[in-house]
């Protein structure tokens, strides 16, 4: 009995280790997200989170590890958002990040991708947030 304790519980976590360190291609990103992909990109090389909710919506909890850049003030502040990286925009409910992810595409940047759901939908499926 010891011997099927020690082979059960030693046996799953080669697995999921492997399984969780799998890069995302994130070439083959569709142009929508859900939370759960973007929390395994945003440790990846090469993806931004950027989240364009108002200050007083990011200071009440947001993505930890995000860039911050209100949806307003966009387009003054292209260059600050990098060409060479996966962007993936979020808000509070995917409203104002699609329509963010929309103007990027339209304004040159290829890599741009909406989070599905905002804030919200990462709350919900259990993802840490800072306040």
């Amino acid at each position: 009995m010891l011997l099927l304790v020690a082979c059960g519980g030693a046996a799953p976590a080669p697995a999921d280790t492997a399984v969780s360190a799998t890069p995302i291609d994130t070439a083959t990103l569709p142009l929508n997200i859900d939370a759960n992909t973007t929390a395994a990109l945003q440790n990846q090389d090469n993806v931004l989170v950027l989240d364009v909710r108002e200050q007083w919506e990011y200071d009440e909890g947001h993505i930890p590890g995000v860039v911050h850049l209100p949806m307003n003030d966009i387009p003054a502040s292209l260059s600050e958002i990098p060409t060479d990286q996966t962007v993936i925009v979020t808000c509070r409910s995917g409203n104002r990040s699609s329509q963010v992810t929309a103007f990027l595409r339209e304004n040159g940047f290829t890599n741009v991708h909406n989070m599905d759901g905002g804030i919200l939908a990462w709350q919900a499926a259990g993802l840490p947030v800072e306040r």
